[in-house]
């Protein structure tokens, strides 16, 4: 049974609804081999969840650029990345995601996804699920990004919900931190390794249920 007090279920969009983290990777390595930088998938596994400024950075390892020079290097990876989420369909839904946003709707939860990107709505409209999200948080939302809890409370704050109404769903270390920062219940989709200090663990969202994931109780 879902406890009365859960009003909300609050998504991460990469790696938790669609793979875009795959596209985030190809489009920062196509800017890495442009500058002569060195990025790997293990370097991209880091960027999960942080701005696209922060990746930056980790990208740049230590290497000083103007403000300037550093907005026209995001600009081209974003480029690069745009280019390709224009691709994007609704059969790019991560498995089990479809049937657990309808069982939600159901349920008369509300839905809400908070990212890190800045093109989370483009994502959303084109993976078909826009009608179902009940509110958005995304790079644009707040200054401090994750693991800040600010952009999981706004979007409480758009829903009209209290942190402890709501339960978040993410596959990053920093969003982990965010949510419980926030006050949030929080589920970890990934290794433990990444995500063991959500209050549950899941591999995956395929097969998973309301129930799964809301009939829990906080032991942080």
């Amino acid at each position: 049974m879902i406890p009365w007090a859960t009003r909300a279920v609050i998504f991460d969009l990469d790696g938790v609804l669609t793979d875009t983290a795959e596209l985030h990777f190809q489009a920062w390595k196509r800017l890495a081999d442009e500058e002569g930088l060195a990025f790997t998938r293990e370097d991209n596994e880091r960027l999960r969840g942080v701005s696209r400024h922060q990746s930056l950075e980790f990208l740049l390892q230590g290497r000083t650029v103007s403000e300037v020079e550093a907005e026209a290097l995001m600009s081209r990876k974003n480029k690069y990345y745009q280019q390709m989420i224009r691709r994007l369909t609704p059969a790019d839904l991560l498995p089990g995601v479809a049937p657990l946003l309808t069982e939600l709707r159901q349920a008369n939860l509300k839905i809400a996804i908070a990212s890190a990107s800045r093109n989370a709505d483009e994502v959303i409209e084109r993976l078909g699920i826009a009608d179902q999200v009940d509110a958005l948080g995304d790079g644009n939302s707040v200054e401090r990004q994750r693991p800040a809890p600010d952009l999981l409370l706004h979007v409480a704050r758009q829903l009209g919900v209290s942190p402890e109404q709501c339960v978040v769903v993410d596959d990053a270390a920093a969003g982990i931190e965010a949510a419980l920062a926030a006050g949030m219940r929080v589920v970890g989709l990934g290794p433990a390794s990444r995500v063991g200090n959500a209050d549950i663990v899941l591999a995956n969202l395929d097969g998973i249920h309301p129930e799964d994931i809301l009939a829990m109780k906080s032991e942080k």
